[in-house]
């Protein structure tokens, strides 16, 4: 006796085609949208502006704008504390972003070791 599923019940193999085909999809809107984020530029302020930062999709530092305000040659501890500020900022920019739009594509569907 065979036992009968329900249409579209089963995996078969138009199925699992239908399945591959949208993981092959998503897999290239991925990498549409990667190349995108990695060209994608910020700028990041920190000390109430004092100290700016660009950085790109690829967590690439590209500039650091340093008001001379901050400059305080008996104080360099600030400076730093800033300047640390301002690029872990810059980089939580660039993985939120990153993340919110793989979401966007993913549907938050999470297959670890398929993307």
């Amino acid at each position: 006796m065979k036992a009968r599923l329900p249409q579209g019940m089963g995996g078969g193999p138009q199925n699992m085609q239908g399945m591959m085909r949208q993981v092959q999809k998503m897999q290239e809107q991925m990498a549409v949208l990667q190349d995108d984020l990695n060209a994608r530029e910020y700028e990041v302020s920190a000390g109430g502006g004092v100290v700016t930062v660009k950085i790109n999709g690829k967590k690439e530092i590209l500039a650091i704008d340093i008001k001379p305000d901050i400059v305080d040659p008996d104080d360099i501890e600030t400076l730093s504390d800033v300047l640390v500020a301002a690029v872990n900022e810059a980089i939580k920019k660039v993985e939120d972003t990153n993340a919110a739009e793989m979401e966007k594509v993913t549907g938050n569907v999470s297959l670890p070791g398929l993307f």
